[in-house]
Order: C-alpha cells, then sequence, then structure tokens
C-alpha cells in the first residue's frame, strides 16, 4: 500500500524513531518523576530531553511543554482550561471537531457564549471577520494554522497580532502544519496544540501543548504527578498541573527523534517536496475532477477532490483496491465542510517526506480510469 493518507498519521516513520521507540523500551522502565532511583532518574532525564528537544524547535521554555495523547486531548485541555471561568469564545469556520466540538458543548451549557469567524480565501476578509466578532469579554480565540481539509493556512500571524492587542489569549490548532511549516510561539501563539504522530514523525498516541505561560489553564484532568504528593489540590505549575499520570516515555522519545529527523531534513525541504508532488498530482488530474483549492488562498502540501458525483467513500474504497491510502468523507471537520458546501465530503491527498512523485503521478492514472467506470 502507497499511503497518502500523511495527514491523519504519517506512515512508514524515519528509522531514527523506529530506534528511538525500541531504546526507550529497552531502558526507560522506570516512571519519570516518581522515584529517586536509577531506573526512574533516567526516565525522568529522558523526558526532560524530549522537552528541550520540542521547547527549541517552537520558541518556548522547557517547563511551558506539556506532553498529552495527542492534538484532541491538548485542544480540550487549552480551551476547556482557559474557558473554565466562562466568557466569549471565537473558533474559526475551519476548525477541526477537537476545537469546534468542546468549544460547542461549552456553548450548549451555557458556560461560554460561542462565535464562528468565516474563513475567507482572501487574508484580508478572513482578519476582518476575527475582528468584526471580538468583543469586551472575548477571552480567547481559537484557530486552526491550516485546514486539515484542504490545507488553506490561515493568517494566523496577523489574526495573533489582534488577540495580543486586546489581551486575548490565542489558542491554535497546529497538527497540520508543525514539521512542515516553522511554526514558533513568537508568531502570535499563546498556547500551541500539536500532533506527536503527524508531521513530527512520533508515534501514535502522542501530543503536545506548547503554552508561553501567559494565560492560566486550569487542569481538567487531576491526579499523580509526582511533585506535591501531600496535597489534595492540584499543583499549578507547568507542566505539572497538565500532566498527571504515568507520563509516555517511549512516544516523547518518538517525537524527540521525530523532531530531530525534521531538523535534518529541513523545513524547507520538506514543504517542497511535499509541494512539488501535491503540484504534479494536480496537474495529472483532468479538468473535471473538483479540486477544493481557491487561486487567491495558500495551502499546505493537501489536496482535496471530488471525482464527478462518485461519493467519496466509495472513490477511496476503489483507490484502496488499487493499493493507495487516502482518507475520504467528512474528515472530523464539520466546520470546514459546511463552508465547501461538501454534501459527501472529500477525498484526501497528503503525501509526506517520503512520498515519491512517480507515486502520484500513477494515482492519478487511476482517478482517471475510475471515471469510466
Amino acid at each position: 500500500m502507497i499511503n497518502f493518507d500523511n495527514a491523519a498519521t504519517t506512515f512508514p516513520k524515519p528509522l531514527s524513531v523506529r530506534r528511538a521507540v525500541s531504546e526507550a523500551v529497552k531502558r526507560y522502565g522506570g516512571n519519570a518523576g516518581r522515584g529517586g532511583h536509577r531506573l526512574a532518574m533516567a526516565a525522568s532525564e529522558a523526558l526532560y530531553s524530549a522537552r528541550e528537544t520540542a521547547a527549541e524547535f517552537f520558541g518556548a521554555e522547557p517547563e511551558n511543554v506539556v506532553f498529552t495523547m495527542n492534538c484532541t486531548y491538548a485542544l480540550n485541555m487549552a480551551i476547556q482550561g482557559v474557558m473554565s471561568g466562562g466568557g466569549h469564545l471565537i473558533i474559526s469556520g475551519l476548525e477541526h471537531n477537537s476545537s469546534a466540538r468542546p468549544a460547542a458543548a461549552m456553548a450548549m451549557k451555557k458556560r461560554i457564549s460561542l462565535s464562528i469567524a468565516e474563513v475567507y480565501p482572501e487574508d484580508e476578509r478572513t482578519i476582518e471577520s476575527f475582528r468584526s466578532l471580538m468583543r469586551e469579554d472575548t477571552k480567547a480565540v481559537v484557530c486552526t494554522l491550516a485546514s486539515n481539509v484542504t490545507g488553506q493556512i490561515t493568517p494566523y500571524r496577523e489574526i495573533g497580532e489582534l488577540c495580543r492587542e486586546r489581551g486575548i489569549c490565542f489558542i491554535a490548532d497546529g497538527a497540520q502544519v508543525c514539521g512542515v511549516l516553522d511554526v514558533k510561539l513568537s508568531d502570535g501563539l499563546n498556547i500551541l496544540c500539536t500532533a506527536g504522530h503527524k508531521g513530527l514523525y512520533g508515534i501514535t498516541g502522542t501530543g503536545l501543548l506548547i503554552t508561553d505561560g501567559r494565560y492560566p489553564i486550569s487542569p481538567i484532568i487531576q491526579g499523580g504527578t509526582g511533585s506535591a504528593s501531600l496535597s489534595l489540590i492540584q499543583p499549578d505549575i507547568f507542566p505539572d498541573s497538565l500532566e498527571s499520570g504515568t507520563p509516555n516515555i517511549t512516544g516523547a522519545m518518538s517525537v524527540k527523534a521525530g523532531i530531530d529527523f525534521v531538523r535534518s531534513r529541513g523545513l524547507r525541504k520538506i514543504y517542497s517536496h511535499e509541494s512539488r508532488i501535491c503540484s504534479r498530482f494536480m496537474a495529472e488530474l483532468d479538468d473535471d475532477i473538483t479540486v477544493y483549492r481557491h487561486p487567491c488562498g495558500e495551502y499546505v502540501p493537501i489536496v482535496s477532490f471530488n471525482v464527478g458525483d462518485i461519493p467519496s467513500e466509495r472513490a477511496a474504497a476503489y483507490l484502496a483496491e488499487k493499493g493507495y491510502c487516502l482518507r475520504a468523507g467528512f474528515h472530523c471537520a464539520a466546520l470546514a465542510h459546511a463552508s465547501l458546501g461538501t454534501k459527501n465530503g472529500t477525498v484526501r491527498f497528503a503525501p509526506s517526506v517520503f512520498s515519491k512523485e512517480e507515486d502520484a503521478v500513477r494515482l492519478a492514472e487511476e482517478i482517471r480510469s475510475m471515471k469510466k467506470i
């Protein structure tokens, strides 16, 4: 199988990541932060090393790097934690359900008020959309850095500047951008949530919440942290306050190795390689195949398309029989598909650093053949 579903999870993983996982299982058998013996200390040192690597990569302090199960957990922690005291929240119209569902749930319970900012192909219209919704009681803005459906890049730096000027917390979903574009907290992000298993090439079950520490995040999960054990009150220091329970040392080491791999390849080279494959793929498609990109927009290496009136699931199933992995349907992003007007979803093409241009060309040939069936 040739994997073009890397927007969900990158595969294959680099050899260095596989080695890091094997090494972690063999060496780090202790519980980090929970004991002074050699096994526990080795695990603690390994975890802190992974924290340092992520902090340097995203321009943060190591203690402000929180390891989570995935990006969904990170976004829930950030949204529910920042908005725990109520207030007005703005999310974008491209949000993944990881952001949209916790926001909607809080609004339906009347714990917060919620507004949805439309995202347009033109950055200026998008920025104005967010600006027009900001109020005196606006507490946070949640915006994906790039759509997981179309790959459209949002004007997040400008949105971050709007938030900074008004003292609003900016929570960013970087799942489709981190490891492809150079993202830093200095871009105007207060809290960056991302997956470890996508563009950072770690294993599944890994995610990151990275904060600049300016806005308090009330924990939604409480328990053992290895610190302040005699208190029944959850510690309020990062990362302890948001890292209850035994940490995933193996996952953290895989993310560290994945970040090192990305740095060794170079973000520009990765972006250029994957974008070139997307461009070649689109160039090989017939004109009557609908590609969900706008000339005015900028995109990460993702291509959503539909083949005539063929349902997206049927198209992806056909391509799977031919040996290609692509995601079909609504991609856990109801708001984005509502904006696109795609009632039957789309088929999503997403290469990785290991993808080959010739495979994309052959895939396009299979898509052209599909129309004749």
